[in-house]
């Protein structure tokens, strides 16, 4: 089937769900192509940036902007986390790391809600294929979503949502252990326990071969890999070359705190991302393997691929 020709786009914000026993309301954006029916939902998972309003629901528009102009409805969150709400930490919960995975499961829980918000969607989505993407501690959300554990004082957390058929892992933490950088260890001891050896859901996992990331790891830029490595399949691995943890910038346009700035890297996470999900949610469609064998094969190659 290969890639769709790019629609023009809507962006409704915010859309509020009622959330009682939550900090706040559950506030989104919701963008999607202004035409076409039985549309595919990616939920989208900020991450925690030093930006005030990157890490929420006004972030990540390079990919979001393309993933809607080819087909997905795209619902982004602004978790309890993100430095809009100003809320501080959990001291049960550094991070919000519960929460931002049950943030998800709301959305879901009230796609009904999410379509009388939003009219121009009424009967165009397609709940039955669903997807999660995340960037860093969004791809740690991702990764719950997907089947990955943790255990916290309360004992093994169990998160994954079967409404989530494939996810998207974009410079998501590896294992924890001794990998982990001893102010991690300190201050955000979830990341310690973290384990992948029942992600069983089909993933994208995207690294950047420069991602360092030293401010939580001491593995190195393998660290964001171990998500394939150490998972099940069905999963593929995309490394991009020369990529740090901004992989060309995707959180925003123009981002100053972007440390590897590249258009053309960031097309090309989003042309590979949305082809993945599409071969995903749709058995037969020929996207990934078109689109990955232009920018994954030769001497322009952006990045390489395995699978397993």
């Amino acid at each position: 089937m290969g890639e769709a020709t790019p629609a023009p786009v809507l962006s409704v914000s915010p859309v509020v769900l009622p959330a009682p026993g939550r900090a706040v309301d559950l506030r989104l954006r919701v963008s999607a192509p202004t035409t076409g029916g039985d549309l595919p939902i990616i939920l989208l998972s900020h991450g925690q940036g030093h930006s005030n309003h990157l890490s929420s629901l006004n972030g990540y528009a390079p990919l979001v902007d393309h993933w809607a102009a080819h087909g997905f409805v795209v619902i982004q969150p602004t978790h309890l986390s993100s430095r809009t709400l100003d809320l501080g930490d959990n001291p049960d919960e550094p991070l919000h790391w519960r929460s931002r995975a049950t943030d998800m499961t709301l959305v879901l829980d009230r796609l009904d809600a999410v379509e009388e918000a939003v009219p121009q969607l009424r009967g165009r989505l397609d709940r039955s294929r669903v997807a999660v993407a995340g960037h860093s501690m969004g791809g740690h959300t991702a990764s719950l979503l997907l089947g990955a554990r943790l255990t916290d004082r309360t004992g093994v957390v169990t998160l994954a949502d079967p409404r989530i058929k494939a996810g998207v892992l974009l410079a998501a933490p590896g294992r924890g252990g001794d990998a982990v950088t001893e102010f991690v260890a300190e201050h955000y001891p979830f990341f310690l326990t973290m384990d992948f050896s029942e992600m069983s859901a089909p993933a994208l996992v995207v690294a950047g071969d420069k991602d360092t990331s030293t401010h939580l790891t001491v593995a190195g830029p393998d660290w964001h890999a171990d998500p394939f490595h150490l998972s099940p399949g069905p999963k593929t691995l995309l490394t991009v070359f020369d990529a740090e943890h901004g992989l060309g910038g995707i959180s925003g346009y123009d981002v100053a705190e972007t440390t590897d700035e590249n258009p053309a890297r960031v097309t090309a996470v989003a042309r590979l991302t949305a082809a993945y999900l599409r071969g995903e949610l749709y058995p037969g469609d020929t996207a990934w393997q078109d689109v990955a064998s232009v920018l994954t094969t030769g001497p322009d190659a952006i990045g390489r691929v395995e699978s397993k």
